[in-house]
């Protein structure tokens, strides 16, 4: 090949980790010709290649002296088609997310066990609640009401693909209820076939062997290393889900012998995942290369219930297929009486949701309290981020589910509530607790409009104080407006666990108070101002499912959407897969081992160093990179993070992993740099908050970096950079330069 390329190892090494949206590695580099030097098309490292040959200068790289290389891997969350299917899994990856936010006190080890378990079952019925609605959907709105002998689907103008159901077997439901339940069996397949590849390729990536364990939970190499356990979660989940969907076909027919022993039988699938889903063991993890395996039992259990749910599926669908009778005492023309599992599973969420909360009020307080002051300053949500990111996924969940039964009902007939006159024809008839759900969103709107009035005020207040303060280094007449308005529109992001904990309060109210009505039968929402409220909500879900779609297929085709989209997948799948193996996959745990074994091979010696300069979650990365790290291979390492979210979002709402004991063990084991800016929405400083304005005693770590720059007299305000560029800026270089303590000859 034409040109220079340094594929040479040892010197000083420049490794830069990019953050959200996949930055293609020419960006990275700041260089337009990178070339791959190791690992493939997912994941790699990448070196400038210069085309007129061996360059010269302080910058550019020198064999065997230095060298700038790129790490990237956004591949990992924006690279494939397949993202586009993970907008539907948004809940499962929040409520992943709030394993990780669960206070840790070191007095509550028990009560942590007992709650980390309820969240798992939270989890699982979690599963149960996207699956049953899919299972509603199609067993119960198509296969037991639609295709009904003289219902909407046996019309002429009704689709060809499900009128058939009814010309054939319009008075045989258990036939229509079989082929309908392959509809919700398909989308449960393709959620294993997506976590199980995605499995195969990154979590089954073993770390290498440390010759250093460190207290830091952060540096513990099995946080990394998820590869059974995560496959026996799959096993539980998935086998609940075809439990819970034979259970819809099966159950309408328990008034017979057949139809009882087969209800039984699912249902004891659904029991035996829930119990295998409470026990400590199923998701706990083993550190690499000791020897360790799980208990033998457990994995023979996991065996024996992946055989059972499919065996039990089969046999009810055969029956079913068989011909089961028409008529069974309890039933009527537009209840399946299948579904009524729903509602215990209901009453089941319910109490752990309540379980969950006081549990992580006591962790929080007990986690307050065992901190100097015992005030737990910094903890997002006062220690209750946990609780409230899970009542959003359960939120998310509903929204979703309750859009696809109104979609559904709406596209095959007419959505219509239980108190509806007769006579039936083509209504499709959804319980009374789906409308008062429904009723719930365009509460959730207005709380969303005032919410957004208050950071508009806020916003307003914050630059009004900023001005005047900035009018000595802006000198132009509207400069020192503009940035402030700029740094006031950043500094929003510190609200966001206050918005987070308002919204959730609102819905939490919302739901509480309609569940008394519904029980109580105070009224029902199918007239008068609730069934005004219940047909707005039911409509909105119904565009938040179309809009899903259609982001979905764009995001298939489009590789820029793809990217964009891919930004909330950098920062769920950030963590493993400890409670919801359906979420989307860790790239963490293939990013880790990747990093681990590059940084051994660029300074194999004392003589050499590598920088690992993180931007954004490239930061939050190569922070839990040097604490996986052995103290040697550690001495060769530099740290340098610029808009870095560690102290404004990872700190606040992980403060077990990322809290004061967490960010201290990075800087006591490494020399770090953090680069931040007040116009910046997601980066800050690693520590203390310090108004730079004010003066003040700053912490070593953190530099604060002027954004827009100062303009010199009668020159323009230039660029406002926000959350880009800082390998641009000319306080990157001085402290990469600082960093930097191995000194080779060119």
């Amino acid at each position: 090949m034409d040109g220079f390329l340094d594929e040479t190892c040892g010197g000083v090494t420049e490794l830069r980790v990019h953050g959200v949206s996949g930055t293609p590695p020419a960006g990275t580099l700041g260089h337009p010709h990178p070339r791959l030097v190791a690992g493939d098309g997912t994941t790699g490292f990448y070196r400038r290649w210069w085309e007129g040959g061996r360059p010269s200068g302080d910058h550019p790289d020198v064999p065997g002296v230095r060298r700038r290389e790129a790490y990237a891997w956004g591949n990992l969350t924006s690279g494939g088609r397949t993202i586009a299917l993970w907008l539907l899994l948004l809940p499962f990856s929040l409520a992943n997310l709030s394993y990780f936010m669960l206070p840790r006190p070191a007095r509550g080890v028990r009560l942590r066990h007992v709650t980390e378990a309820a969240q798992r079952l939270f989890a699982l019925l979690l599963t149960g609640t996207l699956v049953g609605a899919v299972t509603r959907a199609s067993v119960d709105l198509v296969g037991w009401q639609c295709t009904a002998a003289g219902r909407a689907c046996t019309y002429d103008t009704a689709p060809g693909w499900v009128r058939w159901l009814g010309v054939l077997w319009g008075d045989e439901p258990s036939r229509r209820l079989a082929v309908t339940a392959l509809v919700p069996l398909l989308v449960v397949v393709l959620l294993w076939w997506i976590a199980r590849r995605t499995w195969l390729r990154d979590e089954r990536t073993v770390p290498p062997e440390t010759a250093f364990q460190d207290g830091v939970l952060l540096a513990r190499p099995r946080l990394w290393h998820g590869a059974a356990p995560v496959w026996r979660l799959r096993v539980v989940h998935v086998a609940f889900s075809i439990g819970s969907i034979a259970v819809a076909v099966s159950a309408p027919f328990a008034g017979t012998a057949t139809g009882l022993a087969l209800t039984v039988a699912n249902a004891g699938v659904m029991l035996a995942a829930a119990v295998l889903a409470a026990l400590p063991s199923i998701a706990r993890r083993l550190d690499p290369h000791t020897g360790q395996r799980p208990p033998a039992w457990l994995t023979f259990a996991c065996h024996a219930l992946r055989v059972a749910a499919p065996v039990a599926f089969l046999a009810t669908a055969g029956a079913a297929l068989a011909g089961m009778p028409a008529r069974v005492a309890g039933t009527s023309a537009w209840w399946l009486p299948g579904v009524g599992i729903g509602t215990f599973q209901y009453a089941v969420t319910v109490g752990l949701a309540l379980f969950i909360l006081v549990a992580t009020a006591v962790l929080a307080r007990m986690d307050r309290q065992g901190e100097p002051g015992g005030r737990g300053e910094g903890r997002a949500l006062g220690g209750m981020a946990a609780w409230v990111v899970l009542m959003v996924a359960v939120g998310s969940a509903n929204v979703m589910a309750l859009g696809l039964l109104f979609w559904t009902a709406a596209y095959f007939g007419v959505p219509a509530h239980p108190a509806s006159p007769q006579p039936v024809g083509g209504k499709l008839f959804l319980d009374e607790a789906v409308w008062w759900t429904a009723a719930l969103v365009p509460l959730l709107l207005a709380g969303l409009v005032v919410v957004a009035a208050g950071l508009w005020l806020s916003r307003r207040a914050e630059a009004g104080r900023l001005a005047p303060e900035l009018k000595p280094y802006y000198l132009e007449r509207d400069d020192a407006r503009v940035v402030a308005r700029t740094w006031a529109l950043a500094a929003l992001t510190d609200r966001a666990g206050l918005v987070l904990g308002v919204l959730t309060g609102i819905g939490v109210a919302g739901s509480a108070a309609v569940t008394v009505i519904h029980r109580l039968r105070l009224f029902t929402p199918d007239g008068g101002i609730a069934g005004l409220l219940a047909s707005i909500g039911s409509w909105a879900m119904v565009a938040v499912v179309v809009a899903l779609v259609v982001i979905g297929r764009r995001t298939y085709r489009d590789t820029r959407l793809r990217r964009t989209v891919g930004i909330l997948w950098d920062i769920c799948t950030f963590w493993p897969r400890a409670i919801h193996p359906l979420s989307p996959p860790c790239y963490t745990e293939r990013v880790i081992p990747e990093l681990m074994t590059r940084v051994g091979r660029l300074a194999p010696t004392d003589r050499d160093q590598v920088v690992l300069s993180g931007h954004s979650q490239g930061s939050v990365i190569v922070a839990a990179l040097v604490l996986q790290l052995d103290p040697g291979q550690r001495a060769r390492v530099r740290l340098l993070t610029h808009g870095s979210p560690l102290r404004r979002l990872y700190a606040p709402f992980f403060p077990a992993y990322f809290g004061g004991a967490g960010l201290s063990a990075v800087r006591e084991r490494v020399s770090w740099c953090n680069l931040y800016r007040l116009s910046d929405p997601i980066g800050g400083p690693a520590f203390r908050r310090v108004d730079p304005l004010a003066g003040g005693q700053r912490d070593a770590v953190d530099r604060f970096c002027w954004d827009p720059l100062r303009p010199g007299p009668g020159e323009p305000l230039p660029e406002t950079r926000w959350h880009s560029g800082y390998w641009l800026d000319p306080s990157y270089d001085a402290a990469l330069d600082r960093l930097i303590t191995v000194k080779p000859a060119a």
